[in-house]
């Protein structure tokens, strides 16, 4: 009985659980607004944005979908305080790192639109796909996560 209290999670696991739940649901989001896009919809992008969309290549747009989704898995993982939450966190960085690879080295995105305007948010997202696997391992080794 004391091993299953030493186990409970704090309060403070069940806000990261939930932020990180709609953090991913918001990229889910994200990801279904961009598949979505109609050809008028890309056309009021600036040049620069629809130059790098149209020269995306169907494998970023894959790892985008595994990124997302396999991060809502992990984050529903958390919820459900679940063990494998880690391994989807490290798919879903992976997937990030992969994407996020060829928008910085594959594309103009650094000339077009420059690093100011091109870098901080998906340094964000790669920062916050880190901490995830961070947080699911230690919620592991805290016995959290059965």
């Amino acid at each position: 009985m004391a091993d299953h209290k030493a186990a409970k999670p704090p309060v403070w696991y069940w806000i990261v659980a939930v932020l990180s739940t709609l953090w991913s649901c918001a990229g889910c989001a994200a990801y279904y607004m961009q598949v979505s896009m109609t050809a008028a919809d890309l056309g009021k992008l600036p040049p620069a944005q629809q130059e790098i969309w149209g020269m995306m290549p169907a494998w970023v747009t894959a790892a985008y979908a595994i990124a997302v989704w396999v991060g809502l898995a992990g984050s529903l993982s958390l919820l459900a305080r679940k063990v494998w939450a880690r391994p989807l966190f490290i798919i879903s960085l992976i997937a990030v790192l992969v994407q996020f690879g060829w928008t910085f080295f594959g594309s103009p995105i650094l000339k077009t639109v420059g690093p100011a305007g091109s870098i901080p948010f998906p340094a964000v997202i790669i920062l916050i796909a880190i901490a995830l696997v961070w947080f699911s391992g230690f919620a592991t080794r805290r016995g959290w996560l059965r």
